[in-house]
């Protein structure tokens, strides 16, 4: 995947400019919303079908106790991936993101054991976070380098400066960031809450805001796009500097939750989740297609996976092989999804 370049309009020798094409702006088509909608269908059986599997062999994975655990645990993944697939329909991709997570998380628990109070010391980290979003858009959208190489590169950047800050778990945080993690509203916990208002937005941006057509319409074709005029360099900096700022969140409502933050485990691997959470979820890696919705169902297959398996006692390191398959799966998936699309062209 590479940053895609601003092409020069072509110029016919008898009627001057050529007449730039229109992208593909529109609402979805009642044919694409039926394509669409089949496959999040397929994804919503096959989470039912392996939730009835993991109530046949616990018989407690269908208890609201259990359920509300599952959300719980799916929270910060579905706060950080609805940024995240927004910026791959627009044809990125941020490699970035888990050592965001732990950036977020540590700076603030840094701040924190230091007295500082926790509004400020929640901006501070966010703010760090932002600008390692802003040096991503800056390198990949203005001067056009990869993508992976870019992001590969502040993954490893925002890893060193978070074991900079401290190599060593921190804990003792005040109660009023505790809440955050740990607090809850008419029974609900708090996390869940800003889950489902994340989710609630991405998908009113992506599904009736003009501009969430236009992510859209950059990932799909990209010259056409400039060349009517949307903001195809704009655009993406902007939602790499959202992902930063949403990934160092989810690593801040970690912190809060768990009561402690490691350098050495908050965020590590985390983008791979992230990744395949989008895939499955039917988010093109080439950009143009996807949906929020997809994304949810996608996050939640992730989530009953990783309880019903600890549930049944499966040992991590299996776990971590199940993900890496459903990851393939996905990616496989994907590709047979694109390559269909493109020969409907």
């Amino acid at each position: 995947m590479t940053a895609p370049s601003e092409p020069t309009p072509a110029t016919d020798a008898v009627t001057g400019p050529a007449t730039a094409p229109e992208p593909d702006t529109e609402r979805p088509t009642i044919a694409r919303r039926l394509r669409a909608g089949a496959m999040q269908n397929i994804l919503l059986l096959g989470l039912i079908a392996l939730g009835l599997i993991f109530q046949l062999a616990t018989g407690v994975f269908l208890n609201p106790a259990n359920l509300r655990g599952i959300l719980l645990d799916s929270a910060v993944l579905l706060i950080v991936s609805i940024p995240a697939a927004l910026l791959l329909i627009s044809g990125y991709v941020d490699l970035s993101i888990g050592s965001v997570v732990g950036l977020g998380g540590i700076t603030t628990a840094m701040l924190l054991t230091q007295g500082v109070p926790t509004v400020v010391a929640i901006l501070v980290a966010l703010l760090a976070c932002a600008i390692i979003g802003l040096l991503n858009a800056t390198l990949i959208s203005v001067t056009k380098l990869s993508p992976l190489i870019v992001t590969l590169g502040t993954l490893s950047l925002a890893y060193g400066i978070t074991r900079g800050v401290s190599s060593l778990p921190l804990s003792d945080f005040p109660s009023d960031f505790r809440m955050i993690g740990g607090g809850a509203v008419a029974g609900i916990p708090i996390p869940i809450i800003i889950s489902a208002v994340v989710a609630i937005i991405g998908w009113i941006f992506a599904a009736k805001v003009a501009a969430g057509r236009h992510v859209y319409a950059i990932g799909s074709n990209p010259a056409a796009s400039y060349l009517s005029g949307l903001r195809v360099r704009l655009v993406p900096m902007t939602l790499y500097i959202i992902v930063a700022i949403f990934a160092g969140f989810g690593g801040i409502i970690s912190a809060s939750r768990l009561g402690s933050a490691s350098s050495g485990s908050l965020g590590v691997g985390f983008e791979i989740t992230v990744l395949t959470a989008l895939l499955l979820g039917g988010i093109s890696f080439t950009g143009g297609s996807g949906s929020v919705v997809g994304v949810v169902i996608g996050v939640l297959f992730l989530g009953t996976l990783q309880n019903g398996l600890t549930l049944i006692g499966i040992p991590s390191f299996w776990q971590s092989i199940a993900t890496g398959t459903v990851l393939i799966l996905a990616a496989g998936l994907n590709y047979l999804n694109e390559k269909r699309r493109t020969s409907r062209r």
